[in-house]
């Protein structure tokens, strides 16, 4: 086989795993005090976009589906064992909000007005059959503003078949203080739409 369909085989199963919609319904009624009800969305782009393997993401407050509080666009590549999910800015996330729900919306990306944010891919390794677990690249360059400061983002996520456990915290870059951040603990999602029938192998091969 060659190292191309290797490489691809293996970035279309990661990503089988990783599309679709998840809900931590379950966690907020049991604990509504601490944890509220939050959808993530992981939708695959139309190859032509990243010219690549690639990923819309949205999370939202499941009362309000048009008001995403994180949007991102992915890359997806493989590389010596590990699985980098790029991150890119969009000048026009507005424009995309609801596109979770609503993948028409997708239809006004442009990927000429995609930027690459420096420091902040993720980074997944392979755990078992159907099973990753990642964390923000090394280097604490993820720089997010929070409460008029920047601080460093550590993100920690989970996912398996039907599952997606995360966690993501942010850090004072002099001190290395934690300044935000869930208190009570990992946010556990289950997996309850699937998009992995719109994957192909053609899907899962970068241009070069």
């Amino acid at each position: 086989m060659k190292a191309e369909e290797t490489h691809s085989s293996l970035i279309l199963s990661f990503a089988k795993t990783l599309c679709g919609e998840y809900d931590n319904l379950k966690q907020s009624q049991e604990n509504p005090k601490d944890f509220a009800r939050i959808n993530i969305f992981f939708r695959p782009l139309p190859w032509g976009i990243m010219k690549g393997p690639g990923f819309y993401s949205e999370q939202c407050y499941d009362y309000a589906p048009w008001n995403p509080y994180r949007q991102g666009i992915h890359r997806v590549a493989y590389n010596a064992g590990v699985f980098k999910v790029e991150n890119f800015s969009y000048g026009a996330f507005d424009r995309l909000a609801g596109a979770g729900r609503h993948p028409e919306l997708l239809e006004s990306l442009k990927s000429d007005h995609l930027k690459p944010r420096c420091g902040c891919s993720m980074h997944f390794t392979h755990v078992a059959d159907g099973h990753y677990r990642g964390e923000v690249e090394p280097g604490k360059q993820c720089l997010v503003p929070r409460d008029g400061k920047l601080t460093y983002l550590v993100s920690e996520v989970e996912v398996n078949q039907t599952d997606w456990i995360s966690r993501d915290r942010g850090f004072d870059p002099e001190t290395d203080a934690q300044c935000w951040g869930s208190e009570h603990g990992q946010l556990r999602f289950k997996r309850v739409h699937w998009f992995g029938n719109e994957l192909t192998e053609q899907w899962a091969i970068s241009e070069k």
